[in-house]
């Protein structure tokens, strides 16, 4: 077993939109809140942040630290995959600048489970791009991010994602097999790797296990949240003619450990590989208490696998 244990982060699902757009809660307002939770650490979104100046930021990071949690990961969803060179210059930049606010907000004295991690993504599937095409756009740019990473300290972590909520088209690399061939492009190990989400193999219609125990060495954070089916609908009802799983209001998000995954078989595999990052929990749609639950969980499964 691992010599560390993971700790726990909560990051609120519930209310992306609210605190995103105009929905009159802040960043501020949910760090209140998450007081009541039994959580190591809140990650950020980038649309959560107050602003990017110093003064911003430091309030942020401040309000963070003195209400008892860290920040371990920022998300950020740049998109690679945009037809015109410009604009994925543009989100190269936009992506260099949110490695700088991960390093900000997690403060110089970050230690815990190595690095921050700042989430990345690899675009929208826009249907006039090829998959060769957007495979080296997305290539080229997580290469020109990666010297801001390495200079910031500064993880970035590729998750397997499904969609930004602000997107119009899903993710590029949304397929086990496209995520994969994406990050056998990527042969740095030291400030890449993967931020991990076993329901987005699920609405992806892969084996989330299965994809673990491909990239299992490369792992570096992971989202602990959970689907389940409605009463009468089944995967193969979901299914779409590509193959691949939409947001059907069939499969919803849940407490964590009551959906479709696995975690005795996921947790196993990344306690035996020396996983000791962070695993947060993307939560709370049915409220906080259902967030508390699912962090009740994952301190019982991080004690079984990883030992008190």
């Amino acid at each position: 077993m691992s010599a560390a244990r993971p700790r726990l982060s909560a990051f609120p699902k519930c209310y992306l939109e609210e605190i995103s757009g105009d929905g009159g809660m802040t960043v501020f307002d949910w760090i209140t809140e998450a007081k009541q939770l039994d959580a190591d650490g809140l990650e950020m979104y980038e649309g959560f942040l107050p602003g990017t100046d110093d003064a911003s930021l430091d309030r942020l990071r401040d309000a963070i630290a003195e209400a008892g949690f860290a920040m371990p990961m920022l998300c950020c969803s740049p998109d690679f995959t945009q037809p015109d060179p410009d604009d994925r210059r543009r989100a190269v930049d936009r992506q260099c600048d949110m490695i700088r606010v991960t390093r900000h907000l997690a403060g110089a004295d970050f230690d815990h489970g190595g690095r921050p991690v700042c989430r990345v993504l690899s675009g929208q599937r826009r249907p006039e791009v090829g998959r060769e095409e957007g495979l080296d756009w997305v290539t080229e740019c997580l290469a020109a991010c990666m010297p801001t990473a390495r200079g910031e300290g500064v993880t970035l972590g590729l998750e397997n994602h499904y969609k930004d909520g602000f997107w119009r088209f899903p993710e590029f690399a949304q397929k086990a097999d496209v995520f994969l061939e994406l990050l056998d492009r990527v042969p740095e190990r030291d400030y890449f790797g993967v931020q991990f989400d076993p329901s987005n193999a699920l609405v992806a219609g892969d084996d989330p296990v299965a994809l673990l125990d491909r990239v299992v060495d490369r792992v570096v954070s992971m989202h602990a949240s959970d689907r389940y089916l409605v009463p009468g609908a089944s995967l193969d009802d979901l299914r779409q003619a590509d193959g691949t799983l939409g947001y059907s209001p069939d499969l919803m998000h849940g407490v964590t450990g009551k959906g479709l995954n696995d975690y005795d078989a996921l947790f196993s595999r990344l306690s035996a590989s020396g996983y000791d990052g962070w695993i947060s929990i993307e939560d709370g749609m049915n409220g906080l208490g259902e967030m508390a639950e699912s962090l009740s969980f994952l301190r019982r499964m991080v004690a079984k696998h990883w030992g008190d």
